[in-house]
């Protein structure tokens, strides 16, 4: 439908981009909360039958979806490209493998993270200062240069602090949860202030996402700890990796006639992602009931651990 003429809606856009790097922090939050001297045995089987499996099934998918849509198309070509360029919406799956090889070699020499994470800030700073140079190389091979861990390494080590520590962290988040709301805006206000001064690419890949999605991460687990228990939220949770992977395919077929059912940026907007999210639920839904079908979008079936609540009284 386009984009609407105005600034702000570039700039909305870039702070949800918050999204992804999000995505890195809750992971290694609970890696390194459940797994803060070493991975379990199976680790890596269960990751490859539910996570790197589905990777694969939407590899082939995307490129059958690019063919139907452009016949004239290298369909091997790009299934190969879409598995090891990860040339396609589900190309964080190669990042998060990085984390869990990065997050075995941590626990296993006890690397310290004093060390580990001045390194992690000045590696990211680097990486975008690639990404946005006008070096021909890095252009002409741009897909690539987004894969390597180092583009997202500081959100990996603040996490990992936060995932080790997190019973007392948890507990003076909770005590401070007013400050963290505080320090969401003056986050919110840095990415404002780069964005006017001329800093307006849309992307996940921006430093002034960091301390943004830190500082929205650490809200959410300190007023977390004040929401009940909803089911709808964990039946989300379930469904989260099938969504990530399906959303795409499903608004890259009916997004355009969804958003024509609204008038108006705001009402399309809002049209688009509920019934995006309804119709990639139900698929997954009925994919899962498949006997292969946790291959394809993930283990939706398991069962999630009761979260252990911190009381209010105890922790105010």
């Amino acid at each position: 439908m386009g984009f609407p003429k105005t600034e702000y809606y570039q700039l909305l856009r870039t702070m949800l981009c918050f999204a992804t790097p999000t995505f890195v922090v809750l992971s290694e939050v609970i890696l390194a909360n459940r797994y803060p001297d070493k991975l379990p045995e199976k680790f890596w089987t269960k990751r490859l039958k539910w996570i790197f499996a589905p990777y694969i099934s939407f590899s082939v998918i995307d490129a059958l979806v690019s063919y139907k849509m452009n016949p004239n198309f290298d369909l091997g070509g790009k299934i190969l490209k879409n598995i090891f360029l990860g040339e396609f919406e589900g190309y964080f799956v190669l990042i998060i493998f990085q984390f869990y090889i990065l997050h075995y070699f941590v626990t296993k020499y006890k690397i310290s993270m004093n060390l580990l994470i001045p390194v992690s800030i000045l590696a990211m700073i680097f990486h975008f200062k690639i990404l946005e140079g006008n070096i021909a190389f890095v252009k002409e091979h741009v897909a690539f240069f987004k894969i390597p861990f180092t583009a997202w390494f500081a959100y990996f080590t603040l996490a990992y602090v936060i995932g080790r520590n997190y019973k007392r962290l948890s507990e003076t988040f909770l005590r401070y949860k007013w400050f963290t709301l505080l320090g969401v805006l003056l986050s919110i206000v840095i990415v404002f202030v780069l964005f006017k001064a001329g800093y307006t690419s849309v992307g996940s890949r921006r430093i002034d996402l960091l301390p943004l999605t830190i500082m929205l991460s650490v809200a959410v687990f300190a007023w977390g700890q004040l929401i009940p228990n909803f089911k709808f939220v964990n039946i989300i949770s379930n469904y989260s990796f099938g969504i990530y992977l399906i959303h795409w395919q499903v608004q890259r077929y009916w997004g355009a006639s969804i958003a024509e059912l609204f008038s108006g940026t705001f009402t399309r907007v809002i049209g688009v992602f509920i019934i995006s999210l309804l119709i990639s639920m139900s698929i997954i839904f009925i994919v899962s009931k498949l006997p292969f079908g946790s291959y394809i979008v993930g283990n939706v079936n398991r069962k999630l651990p009761r979260a252990k609540r911190i009381k209010v009284n105890d922790a105010a």
